[in-house]
């Protein structure tokens, strides 16, 4: 017996405008053939990896635009199996404004954000929370975006912050954290 979708409508007023789905994060058994697999079978690019040091079993960030990543592989463990499930999925908004205002209304909504500020490779800058099944989403604004000579910004330049507010007051080269509406950052 299936039960009927109530009648939805398009939200109107949100704060911000998610763009697009800006990458998926995939746990794999095996990276390096997983990298084999969407590099050399499905004509993928490497942006950057992770090794041990960064991430137990490393991770892989891969892209086929001038996105930084559109793909991350992250290395299965005995909570998160292969093929199992989602690491986290992605939306990008169109300014670091809006950023401030997806947490706001998040929090507004009661939602837990469980991360916000930016990460390391990609170096975009966002707040991470759980959807109602529990599933991991991202919503961004400002990741890196790779030239025609296939260079990504070098791990020295990386930058984490645990807030928004902690990326705002140490940004990356290159990336303009000006706000629009400084009020949104408590300024």
């Amino acid at each position: 017996m299936s039960v009927p979708l109530p009648r939805l409508t398009r939200p109107r007023g949100t704060p911000f405008q998610l763009r697009k789905i800006g990458h998926v994060a995939l746990f794999v058994e095996d990276i390096a053939r997983s990298l084999h697999f969407y590099v050399d079978i499905l004509g993928f690019q490497i942006s950057d990896l992770y090794q041990n040091d960064m991430m137990p079993g490393g991770a892989a960030f891969i892209r086929l635009n001038t996105d930084h990543h559109g793909i991350a592989l992250f290395k299965a463990t005995q909570d998160h199996q292969p093929g199992a499930g989602l690491h986290h999925m992605a939306f990008e908004v169109g300014s670091l404004d809006e950023v401030f205002r997806v947490r706001d209304h998040l929090k507004a909504h009661d939602v837990v954000v469980h991360f916000e500020g930016r990460r390391r490779a990609g170096v975009q800058i966002a707040v991470e929370f759980r959807d109602p099944d529990g599933h991991n989403l991202e919503i961004y604004w400002g990741i890196d975006q790779i030239g025609s000579d296939g260079v990504a910004r070098p791990a020295e330049q990386w930058k984490g912050a645990t807030s928004l507010e902690a990326a705002l007051a140490d940004p990356v080269i290159g990336q303009d954290v000006t706000l629009l509406n400084p009020a949104l950052a408590g300024r």
